[in-house]
């Protein structure tokens, strides 16, 4: 059962990582999925399917092997049109859930990573039950993918809810404006240099190493020196 990734969020705060002897490895290879700046969810269909590669070759519209901000936001449109299926031009709070449960679980703080297509999953650890080994299971999870939650565990942005993100007002619905302004404010993110023009290999070189110890803790006092990019102040 997945739990909504904003819920999990505030409960791992709270949680302690039970000592371990193996490490946990969260990777970005091919079986895991690559969640789009937008959001949406690039799943493997064979072993050697690189998910960026094929999102990135959908958003290069006139194939020119870069991609533009407005290449970017016409990828936003083209989602937005599928998570706004009552089509009045709003993501409202359903849409939002039909996203998180339906569309890409994978963005749950408690979701496993899947197996390689064609690969038996991995032995599955106990079940923890009572509310201590809930939280004790979140903040793992938080841990084991070096801090990063949600759909950061999965794309190029730190944003673990990609499209609730864009949601710039706050009233619970993200309009197609909206959903346009993220597009414009993520290209900018990715586009560090100010080029104007994004790369494939500069993309999958911001792709996110995510192999850490299970028995590590996050510690409040150390600075946070992980690699990622909130959205900029005002959005």
């Amino acid at each position: 059962m997945f739990v909504p990734a904003l819920l999990l969020s505030l409960l791992a705060a709270g949680g302690t990582a039970p000592p371990s002897r193996e490490p946990i490895v969260v990777k970005g290879h091919a079986w895991a999925p690559f969640i789009s700046p937008m959001g949406e969810p690039f799943r493997a269909r064979t072993i050697d399917d690189d998910t960026l590669a094929r999102w990135f070759a959908q958003a290069d519209r006139n194939h020119d092997g870069a991609l533009t901000a407005d290449e970017l936001v016409a990828d936003g449109d083209r989602f937005f049109a599928t998570l706004d299926t009552n089509h009045d031009g709003q993501i409202d709070p359903d849409e939002l859930v039909q996203y998180e449960w339906e569309i890409a679980p994978d963005i749950q703080l408690m979701s496993r990573t899947r197996p390689a297509p064609g690969q038996a999953s991995a032995k599955a650890r106990p079940k923890c039950h009572g509310r201590d080994a809930f939280e004790e299971e979140a903040e793992l999870r938080v841990v084991s993918s070096g801090g990063r939650q949600g759909a950061a565990r999965y794309g190029l942005l730190n944003l673990p809810e990609p499209v609730a993100a864009a949601d710039s007002d706050f009233n619970r619905s993200i309009s197609l404006a909206e959903f346009r302004q993220a597009a414009l404010a993520r290209f900018q993110l990715l586009d560090s240099t100010g080029a104007g023009r994004l790369g494939l290999a500069q993309l999958q070189a911001l792709r996110p190493a995510l192999a850490t110890d299970r028995r590590r803790r996050a510690d409040k006092d150390v600075p946070d020196a992980r690699i990622g990019s909130p959205l900029p102040p005002g959005n």
